[in-house]
């Protein structure tokens, strides 16, 4: 009969010097060595990786870990459901390779279990930013503020059985999270926060203009909405991006105005579109950091998040077919 009592699932794709500082933090818990297990499962192949865990492997046979890579990406959510079904312990946790978990952290969650309880955890996640942070660090910071994550949560193996584990439709890490969540509440399983139960989520060094990027994750949006409607509006998004909609009929009155050679409305169109687009960018600097790269990066970068934003909206509506606005 196997001893582990937890195990935790990392998902990863070729960021070996994160997962590094990860399975440091993981190998350092203040639990017996043989009462946990460390399952790291790549998504898709990764020669560093590899390298990395073979040499974890041979060099610390006293740690539970194992190593498991998908042929081909599929995303965060496959990898995860990879991890938890060969996961030998009563519970599994999962953290990302990007987190630091605390010496404590298995504990916590151990102890605030008792067998054959059909519960959930999630634990505290603390993001450390600047204090005067970047667009980014205030969007990761939201981390530390979410009913649920998969940066920082546990349940037993039974409970994620019993709702079928993620979603694989999330093919990005985006939103798989809160379908796991929303799985749970649909199936009555309670979601018990422990404080104690604590990762450290550092904030990655993004590319400029990463929130560009970043908009294509939309589209995931429109499937969770397809799925649980009531509880997306409730804990996701009250309502319709508004503001969105409005910049971009303003652009499109002006566009028309320009074509048919009406200046009424081409000023009016601008003035709705810049009005909006201008509130858009001071909300965004507000208490941000005000270098002239920053500045720039959110300027230009507030002119394109509406329109891609509601492009990818739509395109996910298409796509998972929903009437999603």
């Amino acid at each position: 009969m196997s001893s582990i009592k937890i195990s935790v699932v990392i998902p990863t794709y070729n960021r070996p010097l994160l997962l590094q500082k990860c399975l440091h933090a993981l190998a350092a818990q203040k639990l017996q060595k043989n009462s946990y297990e460390i399952i790291v499962v790549s998504d898709g192949p990764d020669v560093e990786t590899r390298r990395l865990m073979d040499s974890w492997v041979k060099k610390r046979p006293s740690l539970n870990i194992r190593f498991f890579m998908l042929s081909h990406k599929k995303g965060p959510a496959a990898a995860r459901n990879y991890g938890w079904l060969n996961a030998r312990g009563e519970l599994v946790a999962f953290t990302d390779d990007d987190c630091v978990p605390e010496r404590t952290w298995l504990n916590a969650y151990l102890k605030s279990y008792t067998s054959g309880e059909k519960v959930a955890f999630t634990g505290q996640t603390v993001v450390p930013i600047s204090s005067r942070p970047t667009d980014h660090e205030l969007n990761t910071l939201g981390l530390q503020f979410a009913d649920f994550i998969t940066a920082n949560c546990c349940c037993p193996k039974e409970v994620l059985e019993l709702v079928g584990g993620y979603d694989e439709r999330f093919t990005m890490a985006w939103r798989e999270d809160s379908d796991l969540q929303f799985k749970l509440l649909n199936e009555g399983i309670e979601i018990v926060k422990i404080d104690h139960a604590q990762v450290i989520h550092p904030v990655r060094k993004a590319s400029w203009g990463i929130s560009i990027k970043d908009q294509k994750k939309t589209m995931f949006n429109a499937l969770l909405y397809k799925k649980y409607p009531w509880m997306y509006r409730k804990k996701i998004q009250p309502r319709p991006p508004l503001n969105y909609y409005i910049m971009i009929g303003g652009f499109a009155i002006m566009v028309v105005g320009l074509a048919v050679n009406s200046a009424i409305a081409a000023l009016s169109g601008f003035l709705i579109w810049g009005v909006f687009t201008m509130w858009f960018i001071k909300k965004r600097l507000h208490l941000t950091r005000l270098s002239v790269q920053h500045v720039s990066e959110m300027i230009v970068t507030s002119l394109a998040i509406p329109f891609l934003s509601i492009f990818w909206q739509i395109y996910g509506a298409i796509k998972y077919r929903v009437l999603f606005v």
